[in-house]
C-alpha cells in the first residue's frame, strides 16, 4: 500500500518546491563544518601574530624573550597546518562537484598560488632596503591585506556574505593595524584577525545549525 507522503507531487510548484528542498538538504551535506575552514586560519593568526607582538614589540621593545626565528617559523608552520585541513575537506566536500562551480573554484585557488608569489617576490626586491621593522611591517600588511582583498572576492564570486564580510573586516583591521606602525600591526592582526576569523567560523556553523 502506497502512502500519500510516497507519491510525486501533481503540480509543478509543488515539484520545484521539493527540487529546491533537496537541493538545499544536499549543499548542507556537502559542505563542511565552517569551523573547520575558519578556526585554523584563526588559531594560526591568534597565535603566530601574537608571537610576533611578544618578541617584536613597539619601539623595539622585547616583552617575551624568544628566539628571532621562533614567532615566523610557529607562523608558518600553522598557516601550512590550516591550508592542509582545508584542502582535505574540500577535496572531501567538493571532490566530485564538476561544472562552473569546480571551474571557479580551481580559478579561485589559482587566483590565490599566483598572487601571493607575485607579491611576495615584489616585496622580497624591496623589504632588503629597509630597516627591520618597517619590513617585517611590509611584509605583514601586504599577505594580510592580499588576504582580505581575496575573501572579499571569493564572497563576489559565490555570492557569500559571510565570506565577503570577513573579507571586509580583515581589510579595515589591517589599514588600522599599518596606520598603528610596527608591532602594533601584529597584535591588532592577531586579536582583531585572528579573533574574528574564530568568530566569524561560530557565526556561520550557528547559522548553518539554523537552517537545518
Amino acid at each position: 500500500m502506497t502512502r500519500d507522503d510516497d507519491l510525486p507531487p501533481t503540480d509543478a510548484a509543488a515539484a520545484l518546491r521539493l527540487i529546491e528542498d533537496q537541493r538545499s538538504q544536499t549543499a548542507r551535506r556537502l559542505e563542511p563544518d565552517p569551523r573547520v575552514l575558519y578556526w585554523p586560519w584563526g588559531v594560526a593568526w591568534l597565535v603566530g601574530f601574537g608571537l610576533f607582538f611578544l618578541r617584536f614589540a613597539p619601539d623595539d621593545r622585547v616583552l617575551v624573550r624568544l628566539p628571532g626565528w621562533l614567532p615566523l617559523t610557529v607562523l608558518f608552520a600553522l598557516l601550512l597546518g590550516a591550508g592542509a585541513i582545508q584542502a582535505v575537506a574540500g577535496m572531501k566536500a567538493y571532490g566530485q562537484v564538476t561544472g562552473d562551480s569546480a571551474t571557479r573554484g580551481r580559478w579561485y585557488g589559482f587566483a590565490w598560488a599566483l598572487g601571493s608569489v607575485s607579491v611576495y617576490v615584489g616585496l622580497s626586491r624591496i623589504s632588503e632596503h629597509l630597516p627591520h621593522d618597517l619590513a617585517a611591517l611590509l611584509w605583514s600588511a601586504t599577505a594580510v591585506g592580499l588576504t582580505g582583498a581575496l575573501h572579499m572576492a571569493g564572497g563576489a564570486i559565490w555570492l557569500d556574505r559571510d565570506l565577503f564580510r570577513l573579507g571586509v573586516w580583515i581589510s579595515v583591521i589591517n589599514v588600522v593595524g599599518a596606520f598603528a606602525g610596527p608591532g602594533w600591526h601584529s597584535l591588532v592582526v592577531s586579536v582583531a584577525g585572528g579573533g574574528g576569523i574564530l568568530v566569524a567560523g561560530l557565526l556561520a556553523h550557528l547559522r548553518r545549525r539554523r537552517a537545518r
